[in-house]
């Protein structure tokens, strides 16, 4: 089994920041990559951003500049700092990993429950 546990959601004020954080735990060989996605009401699931194992990291245009994504990989673990919050980032942040469970496994993706994440004055 594996789990991803997210932290950190809540409610700010536009301009505001919040801090992300997503643990990876249960049976894994290897994390090739791990990132965040959001989904707004009535919209499609979208990426946020997204860092490899090697620390190459990809962000949607409407978040660079003010999102960044960092990793601990000793504790399986991935952050999003989100600064200069707008209305508009309100969603539901979901964590994503792609996760080998065992040296022969396939890369399988994994999904976090998501936090909600409110920006509203």
């Amino acid at each position: 089994q594996v789990q991803l546990v997210e932290s950190g959601g809540g409610l700010v004020q536009p301009g505001g920041s919040l801090r992300l954080s997503c643990a990876a735990s249960g049976s894994i060989f290897s994390i090739y990559a791990m990132g965040w996605y959001r989904q707004a009401p009535g919209k499609q699931r979208e990426l946020v951003a997204s860092i490899t194992s090697g620390g190459s990291t990809n962000y949607a245009d409407s978040m660079k500049g003010r999102f960044t994504i960092s990793r601990d990989s000793a504790k399986n673990t991935v952050y999003l700092q989100m600064n200069s919050l707008k209305p508009e980032d309100t969603a539901v942040y979901y964590c994503h990993a792609a996760i080998r469970r065992t040296v022969v496994s396939p890369l399988l993706n994994y999904w976090g429950q998501g936090t909600q994440v409110t920006v509203s004055s």
